[in-house]
């Protein structure tokens, strides 16, 4: 791919990064809640959000939920591992918790699972390792996130590079359950020889 027709920009001129809904404390769970809360152990940018892991709760607080809907991207925020989960669909009712940053795109000109991949990718985790905060729990502050510089191809070099990404991450699923075939032959041909 050549560089020519790549645009700069910030995150925050083209996303909107509003934060995680605001629990005080644990989230409780609640039997057949009206919120469903997307956690840090819920999300994973390999294999998305494990929606049927989700915790059923109620609101915290006055504050409208600010639900969650295909398209959105969960960046988080507090941690070790700061990365993004673009929401392809949004089966329930569903909100993240407060240490995700909820964006979403503005306008037309980036595609949600490209601002997904990039910010996953090197030149945005460096920027991320270098600008967290805290020594013990470390995190992104909200004007780090939307700072950032974001390079921005054509809608259509965007979506190249998206079906990229998600062909890459069939293969790897492909392999590994390939893997884990070839094991399980082999741990019945070892039972085959001991009886």
């Amino acid at each position: 791919m050549s560089n020519d027709a790549v645009t700069m920009a910030q995150l925050g001129d083209v996303a909107e990064a509003r934060p995680g809904y605001p629990f005080r404390g644990a989230i409780k769970s609640v039997p057949g809640g009206e919120l469903a809360v997307v956690q840090i152990k819920n999300a994973d940018p390999e294999q998305g959000v494990d929606w049927g892991a989700l915790v059923s709760t109620t609101p915290a607080g006055r504050k409208s939920p600010d639900w969650l809907r295909s398209g959105d991207v969960l960046f988080i925020a507090r941690g070790n591992r700061n990365v993004a989960v673009h929401l392809d669909q949004v089966p329930a009712r569903a909100v993240c918790a407060p240490q995700f940053y909820l964006l979403r795109v503005r306008g037309d000109l980036v595609l949600p699972a490209y601002l997904a991949w990039y910010l996953n990718e090197g030149p945005a985790q460096r920027y991320f390792e270098q600008s967290a905060e805290g020594s013990v729990v470390t995190s992104i502050r909200r004007q780090i996130l939307e700072a950032l510089p974001l390079p921005i191809p054509d809608l259509q070099r965007q979506q190249l590079i998206v079906n990229l990404v998600d062909t890459a991450r069939r293969e790897k699923q492909l392999t590994e359950q390939l893997i884990r075939n070839r094991e399980q032959q082999l741990t019945l041909v070892a039972r085959g020889l001991i009886q």
